[in-house]
């Protein structure tokens, strides 16, 4: 039985938000105490972290292609499984090789649950006009931080990190694991010959939205692991960094909110136009003050921009190409990506130490080369396949 798009949207926005927080966002808050428990340093502890990163970057083709040959459902349901076999590991986990491979499972966990996998299931489902079910469920996964942070140390206050992430564990399979059975229709796969992975190639718009999400999950992920210390290299104390990196959550979601309702008829190769220019502005702001206002701006800049770009993520592809082999184009497109997630916090904290000043300029000059990624890219016309110029 087919549910209705507002629940199945709602259902798989509620299982991106447990996913992040369970995995991306975890050792946000556990990090400092596994390592002081377990013995090891904090910064192996948060190498553990690339590790799993570097999981789907490895498979995520394969797991891609699986989705289209297969439909989604099953990708999904097993992601539920894996991650919190990742967590209850980690929750035993005694010394660092422990927590390794538990880094390790979580990263597969990752490959087969977060974003991709819902994104190819609403284009199997809705086809041409998953844009907007997309966005709706961009919009509930960005709370990811915003509710998993607070969440993950509470539970850690009441029960340890241990206990933690045994609740992490529970909660994919008592409460993600049933409902996305529940919620999540079955979608139809197409057999191997009958795929369309062998007419993707690597040709200029590939290349583009390629190097556009390369750069883009690059600035993300330095940002995300830096922002606040780079603040402080501008003349604000901690805390109000702290409160000026807080406002890069809201901006996200704000911008997701506005892409779900009154930009939704836009064009998304405009508006994924307009988002890469959102850091630069408030990169030019915090140079040109150097005070709260412009911390506030750069938060709000990245924010912004990288809440657009999360969606243009799932739309893209759709938009240029269509339906057809979309999970597999989307896990090619996006796996120099995940390389760059990978080695962006690395060479954004080298740059920092040289030059803070320097280090923003560099971040914005990787959006101006997005920005000009995003011409000469033709947005598809099914069904006739006719093609304009955007």
């Amino acid at each position: 039985m087919t549910r209705p798009p507002a629940l199945v949207v709602g259902g798989l926005g509620l299982g991106q938000i447990v996913a992040f927080a369970c995995s991306f966002y975890l050792m946000g808050v556990l990090g400092d105490d596994i390592g002081r428990d377990l013995g090891v340093s904090a910064t192996l502890v948060f190498a553990t972290v690339s590790l799993s990163l570097v999981v789907p970057a490895l498979i995520a083709p394969r797991v891609a292609r699986r989705i289209d040959e297969q439909g989604g459902r099953p990708v999904l349901l097993l992601s539920h499984a894996v991650l919190a076999l990742g967590l209850v590991m980690i929750g035993f986990a005694r010394d660092g090789l422990g927590l390794a491979v538990a880094m390790a499972v979580i990263g597969f966990g990752q490959s087969l649950g977060l974003s991709p996998t819902p994104f190819a299931i609403l284009v199997q489902l809705y086809g041409e006009a998953a844009r907007r079910p997309i966005t709706g469920v961009a919009l509930i996964g960005g709370l990811g931080s915003t509710l998993g942070w607070p969440l993950t140390a509470w539970f850690a206050g009441e029960l340890g990190w241990r206990g933690a992430c045994l609740v992490w564990a529970g909660v994919q399979v008592l409460v993600c694991l049933p409902l996305t059975a529940w919620l999540c229709p079955r979608t139809q796969g197409r057999p191997r010959h009958d795929a369309a992975h062998a007419e993707i190639r690597w040709d200029r718009p590939m290349i583009q939205l390629a190097v556009l999400f390369a750069c883009a999950w690059f600035v993300s992920t330095c940002m995300s692991a830096h922002l606040p210390r780079l603040l402080t290299h501008f003349g604000l104390n901690l805390a109000q960094a702290s409160a000026a990196a807080g406002l890069v959550g809201i901006a996200a979601v704000t911008v997701r909110f506005l892409e779900f309702t009154v930009l939704r008829r836009l064009n998304p190769i405009a508006t994924t136009r307009t988002a890469t220019l959102m850091h630069p502005t408030g990169a030019l702001v915090l140079l040109s003050s150097g005070s709260v206002t412009g911390g506030a701006a750069m938060a709000i800049g990245q924010g912004a921009g990288n809440g657009m770009l999360a969606v243009a993520k799932g739309v893209l592809p759709l938009t240029i190409w269509g339906p057809e082999g979309y999970a597999y184009r989307s896990a090619i497109l996006g796996r120099p990506a995940l390389w760059a997630q990978v080695l962006g916090p690395i060479v954004f904290a080298a740059a920092l130490e040289r030059s803070a000043s320097g280090a923003v300029l560099g971040t914005s000059a990787l959006c101006l080369v997005m920005f000009a990624m995003t011409f000469g890219l033709r947005r598809s016309r099914s069904p006739l396949q006719q093609q304009v110029i955007a």
